[in-house]
């Protein structure tokens, strides 16, 4: 069984590449995967899979960081002339840009596979040195590139959607693969969650591609994510002329930087880790006016919830004093968070086990982290309601540029490993446990 796995798997080799390459030349930030999303569903579909796509499969009221109408319009009239696919484009307008497709195979547990898409918005190198631009498929969407190597989760995931189909007569349970829009900024995850779109899922599974670990290296719980939460603070207050009537103004900059000075000052927590950052300060209209408005771009993290709760509170005190001093107003918006969540113990030393029997895995040293991964809200959503769920990491490092950077590319031979790897721990799942009751959520 593993061995015809494998060589279905290596005959999609160069698919994998296409798609992966595809969606890397055509990158769409958070909100925005279109083009990306309509061919998902589209593929999927084409595979046999029941496809749900947009509202079906994300609450509104959940979404984060959602750019404004004009930016949404005109990302949807692109994917149009990007050859988006038609039969979906109209159900993702608006940004609800998930893809969840579902292949049922008799009676068993229902196994989740997650797989993000939003590249990020930076400017992708054209120098050549960058195996992108040299080879013709770097972004042609100005200031957004694949940045991260969700590119190439979405490819894979489609590969798994085919070895799958290719496979559903050797297993029993069900299968439902979550194509996610927005992980960047921790903005997507939540609205498919609170659609209850993994509300019936009793094993998740989710792997990330690490361009700076080496090929093949794995590691089968991580569990380091901080807890997160990012916010725009916008203060508003009155504009007067600087000179001629300064008593009339209400100075929104000063009540900004006065917050800045003092988000900084938060007294770091005995019970863990806890960051906070100020990445802009957009404010001020002239020289010689008061300023009447100014915005902070803000996050705060956490070793745990509790400890990001922590931050946050303090922050909004902060904001809200500073803004006060100045006779201002503050409106906190919330744009993305994500919560703590650990993998599961006993399905990480499963996947380890099953990784170890193939061919080109290793496994890699756990590290400390500093970054956030919205993909926890699904973790805890699982876990919660009695099932389990992990993340993978898998290394497909090749010496380019680091995560979030103009250069970044990833090692493509890593998508097959990434495909037989979560296909067999799939199967293995849906093969060896029995069936289960989706009100206890638990696979035993």
């Amino acid at each position: 069984m593993l061995d015809s796995m494998c060589d279905l798997v290596d005959a999609l080799a160069s698919k994998l590449v296409t798609y992966r390459r595809d969606f890397h030349r055509y990158a769409e930030s958070g909100w925005l995967e279109f083009r990306t999303a309509s061919l998902v569903a589209r593929r999927l579909a084409d595979l046999g899979f029941d496809v749900h796509v947009g509202r079906d499969v994300m609450c509104d009221t959940a979404r984060m960081g959602v750019p404004d109408q004009a930016t949404l319009d005109a990302a949807w009239e692109r994917a149009v002339t990007q050859s988006g696919d038609s039969a979906y484009l109209e159900a993702l307008k608006g940004g609800f840009t998930g893809v969840v497709g579902v292949l049922k195979s008799g009676d068993g547990p229902t196994v989740g596979l997650r797989f993000d898409m939003d590249a990020l918005n930076i400017q992708e190198s054209i120098a050549e040195t960058h195996r992108p631009a040299r080879e013709g498929f770097a972004s042609v969407n100005d200031g957004m590139a694949h940045a991260c190597g969700h590119d190439g989760h979405a490819a894979l995931g489609l590969g798994v959607a085919e070895v799958l189909m290719a496979l559903r007569d050797a297993f029993r349970g069900t299968v439902k693969l979550i194509f996610q829009p927005a992980e960047e900024g921790v903005r997507g995850a939540k609205s498919m969650v609170e659609a209850g779109v993994v509300d019936d899922v009793d094993v998740l599974l989710g792997l990330h591609l690490y361009g700076r670990w080496n090929p093949g290296e794995i590691e089968c719980a991580r569990s380091n994510f901080l807890a997160t939460s990012k916010f725009d603070a916008l203060i508003k207050g009155e504009p007067a002329h600087a000179g001629g009537d300064p008593q009339a103004g209400k100075n929104a900059l000063l009540a900004a930087t006065t917050a800045v000075l003092n988000l900084y000052a938060i007294p770091r927590h005995r019970e863990g880790a806890t960051r906070i950052n100020v990445g802009k300060l957009i404010a001020g209209e002239g020289r010689n006016v008061i300023c009447p408005e100014a915005r902070l771009v803000i996050e705060t993290r956490g070793a745990t919830t509790e400890l990001n709760d922590y931050m946050v509170e303090r922050a909004t005190r902060v904001l809200t004093s500073a803004a006060a001093m100045y006779d201002c107003t503050v409106d906190i918006i919330a744009m993305g968070s994500a919560p703590l969540a650990e993998s599961d113990k006993t399905l990480g030393e499963r996947v380890e086990a099953i990784a170890l029997s193939m061919e080109g895995f290793s496994l890699h040293p756990p590290e400390s982290g500093g970054g956030s991964e919205d993909y926890t809200y699904m973790m805890c959503r699982v876990q919660e309601r009695g099932g389990m769920a992990t993340h993978i990491g898998l290394g497909a490092g090749i010496g380019a540029g680091g995560h979030h950077t103009a250069t970044f590319d990833f090692d493509e031979r890593a998508l097959v490993s990434a495909v037989k790897l979560l296909v067999a721990v799939t199967v293995d799942v849906l093969q060896n446990a029995p069936s289960v009751s989706h009100e206890s959520q638990a696979l035993v």
